[in-house]
């Protein structure tokens, strides 16, 4: 079983409120049926989520009235992006279900406190394909917070240990410094936990309230404690996604887990 999160950056416009990227996406659903393997989605919340979540500032939690309608407002939004995922799935023959997080996630100080694993389990032994995604979700401590796409990366990893986990991302992988900025920043093909902790990033200047490639390359070294692989790949690029689910040679970074 593999786990793949298809990047906000990569099927939405992150710079404009609420634009989907269709083609991409569908190339993304054909890749994922091609490769006929048995799956956990999970999607960012690209533009959808990450501007009104600043916009109410709702990742530090509740504090006044209107963040309220706030939460509202994204949950709406996060949901539309999801149900037009699974349009594509669908439209690829691929049995995709919807698992909301508000719906199935607790936290507790922006930690994930509670998550329902076997209702996960239970839609991939009947042969479906759970779909999951960045959500606002109830914060036991802030009354709600955001619950991220790799903060349920690291989570599901963890009690699946799947084969391998993938991100899917708008560029080829990770550099040693963020490429839209420094154009010669030096691509990483291959890393270790402990090349991680040396690695210097910096935020996308895009509204993103969960920390950008930071938190991603945390949530990398937490998956990598559970002896899971990591690739990242740019879904940009037609058959990297088929050609990472399938273990042929891609273009990537690779992050052993285990400390390799």
């Amino acid at each position: 079983m593999l786990i793949i999160k298809l990047g906000g950056s990569v099927i939405t416009n992150k710079k404009k409120q609420s634009q989907f990227k269709p083609e991409v996406t569908n190339n993304l659903a054909k890749e994922i049926k091609k490769a006929d393997k048995e799956l956990i989605v999970i999607h960012g919340a690209g533009s959808f989520g990450h501007i009104l979540a600043k916009q109410f500032k709702l990742k530090n939690g509740y504090k006044k009235e209107g963040q309220r309608m706030g939460f509202a407002f994204t949950h709406a939004q996060v949901q539309t992006l999801n149900t037009l995922v699974l349009k594509y799935l669908h439209a690829n023959n691929i049995p995709a279900v919807s698992l909301p997080p508000h719906a199935i996630c607790m936290l507790e100080d922006h930690r994930l406190d509670k998550i329902d694993f076997e209702i996960f389990n239970n839609y991939l032994i009947k042969k479906l394909t759970p779909v999951t995604f960045g959500d606002v979700v109830l914060d036991k401590k802030h009354g709600f917070s955001i619950c991220s796409g790799d903060l349920l990366m690291e989570a599901l990893a963890g009690y699946f240990k799947p084969e391998k986990v993938i991100f899917v991302m708008d560029e080829d992988g990770l550099y040693e410094a963020n490429p839209k900025v420094e154009k010669n920043a030096k691509f990483i093909s291959s890393a270790t936990v402990e090349d991680l902790k040396s690695l210097s990033t910096t935020i996308s200047s895009y509204p993103d309230v969960t920390a950008g490639m930071k938190g991603k390359i945390d949530t990398i070294e937490n998956i990598a404690g559970y002896g899971v692989d990591t690739i990242l790949i740019n879904g940009n690029k037609k058959g990297r996604l088929y050609r990472a689910l399938t273990g042929k040679k891609v273009v990537c970074s690779i992050v052993y887990g285990g400390g390799k």
